[in-house]
């Protein structure tokens, strides 16, 4: 079998089709086909064309979890949650009404995209954790302790957890009073539910009580 031709997409300038022996077989990204050293007159075999379409799925996969991770900054662990949902079948629906389920991808594959994602610096939980306690309840405020919750929820290991907030120059002196600034009218007349309220945000009783008197005076 022989590739007799490789032509660019063309909702997709970035993949090629590969056609074996006049007929399409797969498509590869750009970069793939120039790091397989693919070109036109290749002779493949079964087992050379069963690995390439492989290559096929590891680089739609690769720039399809690249792009979502670029649309805001995750953890390492909501990235193998993304990856582990696609190794699952799932029921498609096709634009003529008929649903087909889509096999979902080897595991395998799907630990080989997270291990590039990671050797090329877009998995960085320490980078992720600063970012979410920089910008994370900016303008309304949040509790260290809230904060905390949230980033191991995350999957964040606790030391880290700590340095971050260590780190984020974030108190809950100065949160509080954002909380109690945006809040304070929905709770006028009833103190001792804006109090129960702060105390589920994750402020200190004591904290509370001098924020508001912070408020009050």
């Amino acid at each position: 079998m022989k590739v007799t031709a490789i032509t660019q997409q063309v909702q997709n300038k970035g993949r090629v089709n590969i056609m074996i022996d006049g007929r399409y077989r797969f498509s590869l990204d750009v970069f793939q086909v120039g790091q397989l050293g693919l070109k036109v007159g290749h002779e493949l075999t079964e087992e050379d064309i069963a690995a390439l379409e492989q290559e096929s799925q590891f680089g739609k996969l690769y720039v399809k979890t690249l792009d979502w991770l670029l649309s805001r900054p995750h953890s390492g662990q909501e990235v193998r949650e993304y990856l582990r949902k696609k190794t699952h079948d799932r029921p498609v629906r096709r634009r003529d009404g008929k649903v087909v389920v889509r096999q979902g991808v080897p595991q395998e594959l799907a630990d080989r995209v997270y291990q590039r994602l990671e050797q090329r610096g877009y998995i960085d939980d320490a980078a992720f954790a600063r970012h979410w306690a920089a910008y994370r309840h900016q303008r309304k405020g949040v509790s260290q302790r809230k904060l905390a919750l949230e980033l191991r929820a995350k999957g964040i290991a606790e030391p880290l957890v700590r340095q971050v907030l260590a780190e984020s120059g974030r108190s809950d002196t100065q949160e509080i009073d954002k909380v109690i600034a945006k809040k304070a009218a929905r709770y006028a007349g009833d103190r001792q539910k804006f109090i129960i309220y702060l105390q589920r945000q994750g402020f200190y009783y004591d904290d509370i009580i001098l924020g508001l008197e912070r408020y009050d005076s």
